[in-house]
């Protein structure tokens, strides 16, 4: 990819997850933010609401950091296990374990709590869905069997960004889980479905560079032949 279409790629990135955090922020905690309207506290509002944007942007790039070591991983999995359907067996195994540990230790949906059951079976359904809908454009848009790494990298690296919010227990904890959730959600999504664009536009634009450089060249060699 060049310099000019990864500053396009990520800011493109950092702005959905600025945009998509703001929007969960004030739908989750629409208490909060009410309260500074009630008062016409329009400043605090507007400056609590670009808290939720940095918030956003910093989430995108660590989203944006665990899309590109997953790269490297993907990698790393074909060559290790030499084929790439092992390689896939052996991120299925990994997704299942993952949901595993979410159900029965991160989200603790065996606890009895009926409202907090509720919320998280929500997050994890939101956490499939968007996933499997993501790598089913993936596969249609690619090639058919980037299905089950696409798969991998929405659930798998997702859940790995998210498990600092996870592993806090707090009283407020429920609400910033539920805001963190959707933006890497949003910006993982984006990352794997147009990165190939990006690829190509890359390859067209160094294409063209090319042609006017030997076009460059054809008009200086003809200088010296006059």
């Amino acid at each position: 990819m060049t310099i000019r279409n990864w500053v396009k790629f990520f800011f493109n990135a950092l702005l959905i997850g600025g945009i998509v955090t703001a929007v969960m922020g004030l739908i989750v905690r629409w208490e909060f933010f009410s309260q500074y309207l009630t008062d016409g506290e329009i400043w605090q509002f507007m400056g609590a609401l670009l808290w939720m944007v940095f918030l956003g942007f910093t989430m995108s790039v660590v989203a944006q950091m665990g899309f590109f070591a997953y790269l490297t991983i993907h990698q790393f999995g074909v060559n290790m296990f030499k084929t790439l359907t092992l390689w896939n067996w052996v991120q299925l195994l990994i997704i299942a374990v993952v949901l595993f540990d979410l159900i029965f230790f991160r989200f603790r949906l065996t606890s009895g709590e009926t409202g907090r059951t509720l919320l998280y079976l929500i997050l994890l359904a939101s956490l499939v869905g968007v996933s499997a809908i993501t790598a089913y454009f993936k596969a249609k848009w690619t090639k058919k069997h980037t299905l089950i790494s696409a798969l991998f990298f929405m659930i798998v690296v997702t859940t790995l960004e998210w498990l600092p919010a996870l592993m806090v227990r707090s009283g407020n904890i429920d609400s910033w889980v539920t805001i963190l959730l959707f933006p890497l959600l949003a910006v993982n999504a984006y990352q794997l479905l147009a990165l190939p664009k990006y690829n190509r536009q890359s390859d067209e634009d160094k294409l063209k560079l090319e042609e006017r450089r030997k076009a460059r060249k054809k008009v200086a060699t003809a200088s010296k032949a006059k």
